[in-house]
């Protein structure tokens, strides 16, 4: 027996109440004994003196047995000048609270309140406030998550926009101006692609010293377009057709393009007309014909770009195809330049392109020309194609190429397309500015992110302390009821099992 009484008593927290009702240190129905009690301590507290200690206990906890046992002390102190000669109190709130620990030690019902408070702390209230901040510590490292990517998608969407600005040879401060004024710069452009033509001649002399070698004569001239624009650089349309430079050019405005033109000065597209225009240009749209010499002859509005490039070369001209009237004076697409209109253009691309592929296939075959075949095959060429050496046609090769990239390039496909239409540079300006608009809308997404990272901080700092506060007070339940329930069996250690916290 005596061992016995040293033995400690494990109680299992989530079965205190049972094991008290079990040993009958409870009653089963305890609630409406403690609904009353309640009810008692809520008018009480409506009437209570001011002391600092009395405000501690009564601040936002829940009032329990112990509470009133400490609160009946203060009123002992408060209230002694209300006692009478029998040693009993006249003061009403010492009344109130005595009979309040009176109903709390009948039946201990104080005790079976402190377990339901523990199990009720222990098994709801505790993990709940863990949850929640778990889940704000969860949705902070979401939100950091989502902000990075934000970041991350506005950065790709500028790079994007910067991207294509420096395609299109543009800074994109604005954009709309800046696709305008690169129109000015084609017709110089164009000019520049020609001319680089001069640099060629190796390379067409080679060409046709081959196709004469492996064909014999040939009735008519290879690339000729390549040749003329050698020879004579971008000139006319007519020019090409007829050997002969125009009198005059008369560039002729269809109506339908000229209205697409924007009205404001600012907007308004040069296509090439040197200002001589003998037109009213007060609200910036040209309904005449401006005739002008040869030498000042720049460039004119023209259609689709060369290759397919998935737009319509249908409706891409704006100038009326008008037949060649007064002899040597450039009418209609006559008027404008090789390289201006598209069957011309057309044509100057592809003799690039099968000029570019004829050196590459002969650097192939100069790669395989150690055989004695090969030898023998070449060796009644003409002397300047035995006289060719790899570098020589590497050299050739790369001129060629970049021909036919300074022609095709992203940039000069949109020129040609801004160039056929005005309404084109709305299109390309508002897909660009599309991209600065996606950039800032994610970075509004960003934002929210960080305002609500900073949200669910705030709560997180809300929560902690009632969580530590909980811990605090559930620690203090365990050693009240440990202690009580110790008591009732002869002073033995009590220990409460399963209390986390």
């Amino acid at each position: 027996m005596e061992e016995r009484k040293t033995l400690p008593i494990d109680i299992q927290t989530s079965k205190l109440l049972d094991w008290l009702v079990d040993r009958r240190h409870c009653k089963l129905k305890w609630q409406n004994s403690v609904l009353t009690i309640r009810e008692k301590i809520n008018n009480a507290i409506q009437d209570m003196p001011e002391n600092e200690e009395i405000k501690l206990l009564l601040s936002g906890s829940y009032i329990h047995y112990f509470h009133c046992l400490r609160i009946v002390e203060i009123l002992r102190r408060t209230e002694a000048s209300t006692k009478n000669i029998f040693g009993g109190y006249s003061s009403q709130r010492m009344k109130d609270w005595q009979e309040i620990v009176s109903l709390y030690e009948k039946d201990n019902i104080y005790l079976v309140e402190l377990s339901s408070l523990l199990v009720r702390n222990v098994s709801y209230e505790i993990p709940s406030l863990k949850k929640q901040i778990s889940k704000c510590q969860q949705l902070q490292q979401e939100y950091s998550r989502k902000e990075l990517d934000y970041i991350s998608n506005a950065a790709g969407a500028r790079d994007k926009f910067l991207t294509s600005c420096r395609q299109l040879g543009i800074t994109g401060n604005n954009v709309r101006q800046e696709l305008l004024s690169l129109c000015k710069n084609l017709p110089s452009s164009l000019d520049g692609i020609a001319e680089g033509t001069r640099n060629l001649t190796d390379a067409l002399e080679l060409y046709e010293a081959c196709v004469e070698f492996v064909c014999g004569s040939v009735s008519e001239p290879t690339v000729p377009m390549l040749r003329h624009a050698r020879l004579k650089g971008n000139t006319t349309v007519y020019e090409w057709r007829t050997g002969q430079a125009p009198v005059a050019i008369e560039r002729l405005i269809s109506a339908e393009n000229a209205e697409a033109q924007p009205t404001e000065p600012t907007d308004t597209i040069d296509w090439g007309d040197d200002g001589t225009s003998g037109t009213d240009q007060s609200d910036g749209t040209d309904w005449g014909i401006s005739v002008v010499n040869n030498a000042e002859v720049n460039s004119q509005e023209q259609g689709a770009d060369v290759i397919d490039w998935g737009e319509s070369t249908s409706a891409a001209v704006g100038i009326d195809v008008v037949e060649c009237g007064a002899e040597g004076v450039a009418k209609g697409n006559d008027a404008l330049t090789v390289l201006e209109n598209v069957e011309t253009r057309n044509q100057f691309i592809n003799e690039l392109m099968e000029l570019q592929v004829f050196l590459s296939q002969r650097l192939t075959e100069m790669g395989e020309e150690a055989d004695i075949l090969s030898m023998n095959q070449f060796q009644t060429a003409p002397t300047i194609v035995q006289s060719q050496d790899v570098a020589k046609v590497v050299a050739m090769t790369a001129l060629v190429r970049d021909l036919v990239q300074r022609l095709t390039n992203v940039k000069m496909r949109h020129l040609f397309m801004i160039h056929a239409s005005p309404r084109y540079v709305d299109r390309v300006t508002e897909l660009l500015q599309q991209k600065l608009k996606q950039a800032d809308a994610v970075g509004a997404k960003q934002y929210l992110m960080v305002q609500k990272r900073q949200q669910s901080l705030e709560e997180q700092a809300a929560l902690e302390p009632k969580l530590d506060l909980l811990i605090q007070r559930t620690k203090e339940l365990r050693k009240l009821i440990e202690a009580d329930v110790s008591k009732r069996y002869q002073n033995r250690r009590v220990n409460l099992m399963g209390v986390l916290v």
